[in-house]
């Protein structure tokens, strides 16, 4: 998995590629999270638009971040969920947890 990264404003945008379902790739996503709150950002955007695949250990990473950002009051939104992935937050009920937008400049106005 490659995890790319892009500041827009004062909001992190957190790119994931790949599948994201256990070590090394959610260890690697929490990391680029911590690196970032450590530095102050406390707006995030997760574009999951290169996600193909994601299982409990995925989302519990995504679980784990959105917890450390909301603990620093920060928040932390997803956009471009595919419906493969979208699947999984629904049968989970973490859809409901998530802020979920279309897009990243969709989000990006939501958070303003």
């Amino acid at each position: 998995m490659k995890i790319s990264t892009e500041v827009r404003g004062s909001a992190v945008i957190i790119n994931p590629k790949g599948n994201l379902m256990g070590a090394p790739e959610t260890e690697d996503f929490r990391q680029v999270v911590r690196e970032h709150l450590d530095a102050g950002a406390t707006k995030y955007i997760i574009d999951l638009s290169n996600v193909k695949w994601m299982n409990s250990l995925g989302l519990g990473a995504l679980i784990s971040a959105y917890t450390s950002v909301k603990n620093k009051e920060g928040v932390m939104v997803i956009t471009n969920v595919s419906d493969k992935v979208k699947s999984v937050f629904m049968i989970t009920q973490l859809i409901k947890v998530f802020q979920n937008y279309d897009t990243v400049d969709e989000a990006l106005n939501a958070i303003k």
